[in-house]
């Protein structure tokens, strides 16, 4: 059965009153810059909750006007509820695995004595909290396999309380009295004596946990810590901090022999790193004990920031990196500490592909997985010669996209998961002995008509010349009139490739709503490498990325796939600055724009939580040149009046520590007061206890989704059909 077309509902529209204030005015490089909404930065301010509520009451008694809204949250559920199944990987004795039974708030933890035996719920996060929304953040085991390790995020914040439980039947729920306080942006990496863990922290933020999460203050001086079982957090050991460079971010690995700790520093979010590597067994010496007990000495082996590296495995002194250094689209090198002058050595040279995945099992059995034009190929070699070996490659269908892989040195499986825009994949086991493969796993979908369904990646050129990929997911039956709901969807940084994924969210709209998803692999990611592609939509060339997600409109459009009336943009956090820029420079090229937990005030951006990172992409607003380049793209700062913009609408969630929410409310109070008398609404909603994205349950997921495409529906007139 299918209804008729909604009628799109025609402005002007009555929107909350937000207090101006005038008196705010800043000389920024010679501009003078008001911020007449700069009150709204305090969260906790009775007035800025006041907006936050009325901005709410205002986008719900909107979206609730859409017939077809109960419908969707109906199919959409229908989708959601499949049984969700993570790679099993092996710890100890023991493997485990997470499984979602469907509708769970959050995933829970399995363990099992072998791959055949009877499975037990080992861990599950929806006993901690009646709403779902505390969530497991990181964990990490014990080499034994005795110990387990988790970081809990309660809300969506960033900031995690890190817990410890033996893994034996019938222990304690807490083997620790009091957990980790004020961890953050953190791994929980083991040394193999089970007696402790590194770990990154901050200082106290100087709030009370119960609001940890909500602050805005700038996360600062990090520390890598190592904590010894058993004692206190006061005890614990400062590894490394730089108070010299308070921005700087650590991190630490234990070797795969357990004699070396690698410990690696980023300045921001770039990817390049200086690597040090600490010899426990010198630290041992040195200390007369064998533990650590004091910061150690270290290996400097990259002292400057002159590539990306990541640990790769080591046998003795011997080490294998994956790195950016002379190959933009990596390679891999190793370095003996023996022999410090040799330096880097190639082991696999650079691809016309490029390097996205590594991973060691079965002692020197290397798996190298590719993005070759954003689909997946697994490549294996011999990690000593490099040499290619027999076959060549990992079982993965054409055009799939591997989610996550499991497998260490010790074992001789490896267990891989892959996926499709329409098919939720399969789990697939690869014997390394046999170097036989075998489908572990299948997902099924209930109410998935996947017959219905095509995806197609053509290749659009931008305003430059540049030759940009894009995938384009529809029904079978999709006629090109120009006149389907259309959503496009992009990112564009941080050298983060957007590769195809499951979403029942994206499904519901083309099955129900007989929409149109493209998805714009845009510069700025890491989909053709560091010098092609991220290199190309940063800093001083920020504009190509929102050139090419204009460009990849007009081709949409052009080929009639859809029209301006009938198209809407989408993206998250980088994202939604992405859908900011483009609303702001063309905005008569759409007609609606979803910006979610969107970076959206350039000149500040750098002030709150983690912000300062991001100068790697955008740049510092402190500097007149970089200055100069965000005055021509930041969205609060690029608002007009008496401009048509296309409906608007701004998501965030009140626990986002990482794109504070003072961006979107900044953003939707100006353009609100700028357009008053804008046809099309400009809204905002705003989730409570929901951070960046992670840690949402379910239910969460589910209302978010239900209600974005309730707007959608309604300002491109959207239509259903069962």
């Amino acid at each position: 059965m299918t209804s008729p077309a909604l009628d799109v509902p025609q402005g002007p529209f009555t929107y909350p009153n937000a207090r101006k204030d005038e008196s705010v005015v800043e000389n920024l490089h010679g501009y003078d810059v008001p911020d007449p909404y700069r009150w709204l930065e305090d969260p906790d301010s009775p007035e800025t909750q006041e907006f936050v509520e009325a901005q709410n009451k205002t986008f719900f008694q909107f979206i609730e006007k859409n017939p077809y809204r109960e419908q969707f949250k109906e199919k959409l559920t229908n989708l959601w509820n499949y049984e969700k199944f993570g790679c099993p990987f092996k710890r100890g004795d023991n493997y485990y695995y997470f499984h979602n039974s469907g509708l769970q708030p959050q995933s829970v933890l399995y363990q099992q004595s072998s791959l055949e035996a009877e499975a037990k719920p080992f861990f599950d996060p929806n006993a901690l909290s009646e709403d779902g929304t505390v969530s497991l953040n990181t964990y990490g085991f014990s080499k034994s396999g005795r110990f387990f390790a988790y970081g809990l995020s309660a809300s969506g914040s960033d900031w995690v309380t890190i817990h410890v439980r033996e893994t034996r039947e019938g222990a304690a729920a807490e083997y620790e009295g009091t957990p980790i306080q004020w961890a953050k942006f953190t791994g929980i990496h083991w040394t193999h004596d089970d007696k402790g863990f590194f770990y990154t922290r901050f200082p106290n933020p100087g709030t009370t946990s119960d609001k940890a999460g909500t602050e805005t203050d700038s996360n600062k001086n990090a520390m890598l810590c190592y904590h010894r079982l058993g004692t206190s957090q006061d005890e614990d050991i400062v590894i490394h901090k730089d108070p010299e460079n308070p921005e700087h971010l650590f991190s630490a690995q234990v070797s795969d022999d357990g004699k070396y700790v690698i410990i690696s520093t980023t300045r921001s979010c770039d990817p390049e790193v200086k690597i040090y590597i600490v010899e426990l067994e010198k630290e041992f010496a040195r200390n007369g004990k064998n533990e650590i007990t004091q910061a150690p000495e270290v290996l400097k082996i990259v002292d400057d920031f002159i590539a990306e590296f990541s640990y790769v495995t080591n046998e003795g002194p011997v080490f294998w990196f994956e790195t950016a250094l002379q190959a933009p689209k990596r390679r891999i090198v190793k370095y003996d500490l023996t022999k410090p002058k040799d330096g880097f050595v190639e082991v696999i040279p650079e691809s016309e592909d490029v390097l996205a995945l590594n991973n060691v099992v079965d002692g020197d059995k290397l798996v190298l997985v590719y993005l070759h034009d954003v689909k997946h190929v697994a490549r294996l070699y011999d990690l000593r010669t490099g040499a290619p070996l027999t076959p060549k490659e990992l079982p993965l269908p054409l055009g799939s996209i591997i989610g996550s892989m499991a497998g260490r040195k010790e074992d001789t499986e490896v267990f891989y998961s892959f996926s499709s825009f329409t098919t939720p994949g399969s789990i697939i086991r690869f014997d390394f002995k046999s170097m036989q493969h075998s489908v572990y796993r299948e997902a099924k979908v209930n109410g998935l008509k996947a017959d219905l369904l095509q995806t197609k990646q053509v290749f659009f050129t931008s305003k430059d010349g540049t030759r940009v990929p894009m995938y384009i997911i529809s029904r079978n039956d999709t006629v090109l009139d120009g006149n389907n709901p259309t959503m496009l969807y992009g990112y564009g940084g941080f050298d983060i490739s957007i590769t195809p994924s499951f979403a029942v969210t994206w499904l519901t709209f083309i099955q129900h709503m007989k929409g149109v998803v493209a998805v714009a692999n845009i510069r700025g990611g890491g989909e053709y490498g560091q010098e092609q592609w991220y290199d190309q939509g940063k800093l001083g060339k920020k504009q190509n990325v929102f050139d090419d997600f204009q460009y990849a409109a007009k081709w949409l459009i052009e080929n009639n796939y859809t029209s301006s009336k009938k198209l809407a943009i989408n993206g998250g956090s980088n994202g939604g600055l992405l859908v900011g820029a483009c609303v702001t420079q063309a905005p008569e090229l759409f007609a609606a724009g979803v910006a979610e937990v969107g970076v959206l005030d350039m000149y500040r951006f750098h002030k709150f939580t983690i912000g300062h990172a991001w100068t790697s992409d955008y740049g510092n607003p402190d500097t007149k040149e970089d200055f100069e380049v965000l005055r021509k793209y930041s969205p609060l700062h690029n608002v007009r009046p008496n401009t048509r913009y296309p409906a608007i609408l701004i998501m965030t969630g009140d626990h986002d520590d990482r794109v504070v929410p003072l961006h979107s409310h900044k953003f939707v109070a100006t353009l609100q007061y700028h357009a008053k008398a804008n046809p099309s609404p400009i809204m905002e909603r705003v989730e409570t206890k929901a951070g960046h994205g992670a840690g949402k349950s379910t239910k969460q997921r589910i209302e978010e989704a239900t209600d974005k495409f309730s707007f959608l529906g309604l300002v491109l007139g959207a239509g259903w059909t069962n």
